[in-house]
């Protein structure tokens, strides 16, 4: 999945250190990020390079991360234009770059960038908010509320009906992603993993489950979420009762003819389930 790097190594260490040349630039402007690619490889501008073009990099940009303890940061709204070979490319087209490790540090950069720009005032009383300096977060400098970055559990169900999966597609109004995928959806306040689970599977496609069972986690950017994967059993009647507005499309697919358009496992933790289940995923007995 996106965030599997090895042998790179990604450490979201909070520090509060000044850029240098060598340092790596992720500059983001509305949904999209400023790098180059080249046979559809992607890279990233250093600081040297953007600081040609913008001198205030030295003091306007922020830390981020580090991978293989190369810093990475970032400019806060910074208005600059494609130059040279550098040109901006939409958050969705990463999914379809490589490498894998890179993409990885430009959507979870575009998270944090994110973060920083729709949380500059305080939700509280409306005062300018400032960042800290032990920890990643943003205080308010009249109430002195604190704020952390924002992230969204999430589950996504694989619903096992013998040797058959449920898949579906979502809605054109509802997303952009086209692909099919499981059902899919953010966790309530107050509710239990396993809750959302019933719950999700309930409104999108009509059904009980029983014999939850959680398979992995990922953390996803794109959509500021905590990705928490589970597979279950259908229980009792496997007749589906779609949610038209949120899905176009909810169907049984025997395990050895899948949908061929489905295969993203090396990004997305939906894209390894459905692998999983092709491979002869089956949920143990307790």
């Amino acid at each position: 999945m996106i965030q599997d790097i090895t042998p790179h190594k990604y450490d979201v260490t909070y520090q509060t250190a000044d850029a240098k040349e060598t340092d790596i630039l992720l500059i983001y402007q509305n949904d999209s990020l400023l790098c180059c690619m080249e046979d559809n490889k992607i890279t990233y501008p250093s600081v040297k390079e953007i600081a040609e073009t913008f001198p205030d990099v030295y003091i306007k940009a922020r830390f981020l991360f580090c991978i293989d303890e190369q810093n990475y940061f970032e400019l806060a709204q910074a208005e600059l234009s494609e130059f040279g070979k550098w040109r901006y490319i939409s958050r969705e087209k990463l999914r379809n770059v490589r490498p894998i490790w890179k993409v990885f540090a430009g959507i979870t950069g575009f998270q944090l960038h994110k973060w920083y720009i729709e949380h500059r005032f305080c939700g509280h009383c409306g005062s300018r908010m400032q960042e800290t300096e032990k920890e990643r977060a943003l205080e308010c400098l009249n109430c002195k509320k604190r704020i952390y970055p924002v992230i969204c559990p999430s589950v996504i169900v694989g619903i096992i009906n013998g040797d058959k999966i449920l898949m579906t597609k979502y809605a054109d109004s509802h997303s952009r992603y086209r692909k099919y995928a499981l059902v899919a959806g953010y966790v309530e306040t107050g509710e239990s993993l396993e809750d959302a689970v019933r719950r999700e599977v309930m409104e999108e496609v009509g059904l009980h489950v029983k014999n939850i069972r959680y398979y992995k986690s990922q953390p996803w950017s794109f959509t500021d979420a905590l990705l928490v994967g589970f597979f279950c059993e259908v229980d009792g009647d496997t007749g589906i009762t779609m949610d038209e507005e949120e899905l176009s499309a909810a169907e049984w697919f025997d395990r050895k003819h899948l949908p061929t358009e489905h295969s993203e496992a090396e990004i997305s933790l939906t894209g390894e389930m459905i692998e999983a289940f092709w491979n002869g995923y089956e949920i143990a007995d307790e």
